[in-house]
């Protein structure tokens, strides 16, 4: 791994930040220093930083990054240190840690959620539901809030109350020169739009502000596994069934491998298989009657749709997914699902290197299609499906193998995508320009050249300003 050349940093210059900060903060040697280095994906573990500021509150975040720009430090922002991309570490710069900024604050009256930038969603599912309610959150529970909002927001409520990013109503935003702004329709309204899918171009978010809906504690979802033979007859089933699928039902269909859960039977452990997973945020009773459908596709090797508590189809595949794992993922939008994509998509998936080799089509439209184009820097809202390439491994050197077999899948796919992505599923940097396209693309190069003329927050889908 390479290393940049990182300014001196004496132990004079550091005491000044730990007397500005009330935070932890740890270089190499201290006691908690590798601890506090571990990020969630483990492809990009072992980057060593010069030092990490676990902050406290904005104040915290303000000095961070005032010491980062006087010092010359590349700046990494860890949320939930989820980035598939490994933006949330850096060799040789400061990761400003927002971890323990994790509080959450439930206001009934205007039906909104006050949420701390470190935050992850099970930190807001326990708030949220112990009042009944909720937002569209990530597909698992220790993602951060921060950065999976900031990129758009796909979760299982999403064609009901719309994307993560569509319920952001305000932030408070860190800007490169250290300024702690507040961003709402009223108030620095373009910083919003741009924080509505921008990703963490334009500053670090210390608090986020969230519509909610009624929903809960019990709702109609789960998966549903057939065997890898019915992955065809599913794709098609599911391709009819999307267009006119009322937007209580948000589903996707996952060509995968059978986990070794209890839930499933012991002889389908390690095979082929296809899974529908789907969630309704309308009444519990209707669940059989908008879902009940794709039972007959084919003999269901396990079938777990049906009435569960909320907070279990939100932490439903946490297990397949801990801290550590390697993981790369791939995307691209679709213009459509045809014949011959589905055969293409069949074969990978019984071509694929690993057990955690995983190919997801994402229903779309519903509350997400009705936002207009270009009323958030979410780029794309006409597409039926995205197409995720998902995969995770233990031993790095299967890595480039399960890369390889990603990348495969998505060109596979190039005659019917529109061309766009959803940037929080793009493992590799620098593809914001084609994920964007050119208009939401200068609209955003022109707020970065607002908020970060020379681009002090970098390490993102990146949008750099003119001058850079």
């Amino acid at each position: 791994m390479s290393h940049t050349i990182a300014p001196v940093l004496g132990e004079a210059t550091i005491q000044e930040l730990r007397a500005a900060v009330k935070g932890e903060i740890f270089t190499p040697g201290d006691n908690g220093y590798e601890e506090a280095c571990a990020v969630w994906n483990g492809a990009h573990d072992g980057h060593r930083p010069a030092l990490v500021v676990r902050c406290t509150g904005a104040a915290d975040v303000m000095a961070a990054v005032g010491f980062a720009r006087s010092t010359g430090l590349a700046i990494a922002v860890r949320g939930g240190a989820h980035s598939v991309a490994g933006f949330s570490t850096v060799d040789d710069g400061i990761v400003i840690d927002l971890s323990p900024m994790t509080d959450v604050r439930v206001d009934l009256s205007a039906m909104r959620a006050s949420v701390g930038g470190g935050a992850v969603w099970s930190d807001v599912d326990h708030e949220t539901q112990a009042h009944g309610l909720a937002t569209t959150g990530g597909l698992i529970s220790t993602t951060g809030v921060a950065g999976f909002t900031l990129g758009g927001g796909i979760g299982w409520t999403m064609r009901k109350f719309g994307l993560a990013c569509d319920n952001l109503v305000a932030a408070d935003v860190v800007t490169a020169d250290g300024r702690l702004v507040h961003a709402n329709d009223a108030e620095n309204a373009e910083l919003l739009w741009g924080l509505r899918g921008g990703g963490g171009n334009f500053g670090i978010v210390t608090r986020f502000e969230l519509n909610l809906y009624p929903l809960g504690p019990t709702i109609y979802a789960g998966p549903v596994f057939y065997p890898a033979d019915a992955a065809h007859d599913l794709l098609r089933t599911f391709r009819e069934w999307a267009p006119g699928a009322p937007d209580d039902v948000t589903a996707l269909v996952n060509l995968t491998t059978a986990p070794p859960l209890p839930v499933i039977p012991e002889e389908w452990h390690g095979k082929k298989v296809a899974a529908l997973i789907a969630a309704s945020a309308g009444p519990v009773d209707a669940g059989d009657r908008l879902l009940g459908g794709f039972r007959g596709v084919a003999e269901p090797v396990a079938d777990l749709l049906g009435p569960m508590p909320y907070h279990v189809i939100q932490t439903l595949i946490d297990p397949l997914w801990p801290k550590g794992i390697h993981a790369y993922f791939k995307a691209t939008n679709l213009a459509r699902l045809d014949d011959d994509l589905i055969d293409r998509l069949c074969q990978f998936h019984l071509a694929a290197p690993g057990p955690q080799c995983e190919i997801h089509l994402h229903q779309m439209g519903g509350a997400v299609g009705r936002v207009g184009e270009g009323a958030t820097a979410f780029a794309e809202r006409s597409m039926p499906f995205v197409l995720n390439a998902v995969t995770g491994w233990h031993d790095a050197e299967a890595g480039p193998a399960h890369r390889e077999w990603a990348r495969g899948v998505i060109a596979a796919a190039a005659a019917a995508s529109t061309g766009r992505a959803y940037v929080n599923f793009l493992g590799d940097p620098d593809e914001a320009r084609t994920s964007y396209g050119e208009d939401t693309y200068a609209r955003l190069v022109a707020l970065k050249n607002q908020y970060d003329p020379t681009n002090v927050f970098r390490l993102n889908q990146n949008i750099p300003p003119t001058a850079s």
